[in-house]
């Protein structure tokens, strides 16, 4: 018993494998919303996107997660990816931490709770506010960097559209969309995937 006890706790194969999948299905979806940023004010607006969007591969995601950290792994993935695209190393400490505490509600409904799950997904969202601290944290490096990359018209319009106070509103924006990501995704998830079996 306490073999089985001991495997049904450790990650195996079949579990990362379903982290690289789904952590593959996300960053493809985030690269097809990034696009979006060429145009400075759809930047702020990633913390909507994002979270609506990404909730569909994720409700799908979280019907294969039944073990402790497998969420807080595809965060941690996720952070990395989007240091390798050039988007700074703030992702890596946002995709943990609310990896992690998205962990922690998952377990509190023993992984099956669909209520949970949603709120699960609105947590684990707020990631995407790494990826705006930046624009607070080394402002005037990070705007420097952009005049360089894109053009000093696009760094002076992004500025405008990031202004200080927007700050906590993206992160509760990340948040309430996460959320309604949530519901979209388990729409779906219930509407079609059950319907071919693949839930």
């Amino acid at each position: 018993m306490s073999t089985n006890l001991h495997n049904s706790k450790t990650l195996t194969g079949k579990d990362l494998i379903n982290i690289g999948i789904y952590t593959a299905i996300y960053f493809v979806i985030m690269m097809l919303v990034g696009w979006l940023g060429f145009m400075p004010v759809f930047i702020p607006l990633l913390a909507v996107v994002v979270p609506l969007l990404g909730g569909i591969p994720f409700m799908l995601f979280l019907t294969k997660v039944k073990k402790f950290g497998m969420v807080t792994i595809i965060g941690i993935l996720i952070g990395i990816i989007m240091l390798l695209t050039g988007m700074g190393y703030w992702t890596i400490l946002t995709g943990a931490v609310f990896g992690l505490l998205t962990e922690l509600v998952l377990k509190s409904g023993s992984y099956q709770s669909q209520s949970k799950s949603v709120l699960a997904n609105g947590l684990f969202s707020m990631w995407v506010f790494g990826n705006f601290i930046p624009f607070f944290v080394g402002r005037e490096a990070y705007l420097a960097d952009l005049t360089q990359r894109f053009g000093a018209g696009y760094s002076s319009a992004l500025a405008g559209y990031m202004p200080y106070w927007i700050l906590p509103v993206l992160l509760v924006l990340s948040f309430i969309f996460g959320i309604l990501g949530g519901l979209l995704g388990r729409g779906i998830c219930k509407k079609h995937f059950e319907r071919a079996g693949i839930v």
